[in-house]
């Protein structure tokens, strides 16, 4: 299943080892992306990188990787090129990949005054657990070992991230109906859950969602605001919040919502 879902797409397990657990203020000090180009070509990206931070003792306890391990390495910027050609427009796979590792290598490329690279999607490992209410605990050695899959040396970025695409994989395998969709289909489960398009025969549709503005143009979906026009039709406010900010800055202007009681509630939702 996960082979016909990712045919002919660059896809690459990716995770981060870092100085800690701050999207915003943490830095990378491993970085692994694993997998293959789009004609199945091999690729293996690996390297320390040093952090011009002093990598605290706790986080090296977890990860192994200390001040003198990174010294004469080069900062990000040394690998921020090939880290963007990498990664942009790729399929990436990874385990809380989403909410961390994405975030905090986002954050490196807009300290150096450069826009991050954006994956064609990005499937999450801890997202299809959550969705598919597989029992806890989700944390990824746990999940290993409950599929039967090696990880040695974990919290390396490279175990760890091919740790992640076996564990994908595994769960295709093991809830198929879950994935005979689109990759873009698939993210958008993994993010808001199952809103149906419009055009399902069967099934509650976007039109099917309470009102938010007079003019229809945002549905309430339980706590989520869902865009119901555009090319973002179907999505949370939040994923675009993620995803495209030029977009969400037309859409809170009166040029894209009109009602200005629903745009300062947009705000206000999203803590903007």
């Amino acid at each position: 299943m996960a082979q016909d879902l990712l045919r002919g797409e660059r896809v690459l397990a990716f995770d981060l080892e870092t100085t800690g657990i701050s999207t915003n203020s943490d830095r990378i000090v491993q970085l692994a992306l694993l997998g293959v180009d789009s004609n199945e070509a091999p690729i293996h990206f690996e390297t320390l990188v040093n952090p011009r931070m002093p990598i605290p003792y706790g986080a090296s306890d977890v990860h192994g990787i200390y001040d003198a391990d990174v010294r004469g390495q080069g900062d990000f910027s040394t690998i921020a090129d090939e880290t963007f050609e990498l990664i942009d427009g790729a399929v990436i796979i990874g385990h809380n990949a989403r909410n961390f590792d994405m975030k905090l290598l986002g954050s490196e490329y807009l300290r150096m005054g450069k826009l991050p690279p954006k994956p064609k999607v990005v499937l999450d490992t801890l997202e299809v657990v959550r969705r598919l209410k597989i029992a806890r605990p989700h944390n990824l050695g746990a999940l290993c070992k409950r599929y039967g899959i090696s990880l040695e040396n974990a919290h390396t970025a490279a175990a760890d991230a091919a740790a992640a695409m076996l564990l994908f994989w595994r769960l295709t395998v093991d809830h198929p109906t879950s994935f005979r969709k689109s990759i873009t289909e698939v993210e958008r489960w993994l993010i808001n859950g199952e809103i149906k398009s419009d055009a399902s025969v069967l099934g509650r549709g976007i039109s099917d969602l309470s009102l938010v503005d007079p003019q229809g143009k945002i549905r309430r979906d339980g706590d989520q605001f869902i865009v119901a026009f555009g090319r973002h039709k179907g999505k949370d406010i939040g994923q675009i919040i993620a995803d495209d900010a030029n977009y969400l800055n037309w859409l809170l202007s009166p040029k894209g919502i009109e009602d200005d009681s629903t745009r300062e509630l947009i705000r206000t939702q999203y803590s903007l």
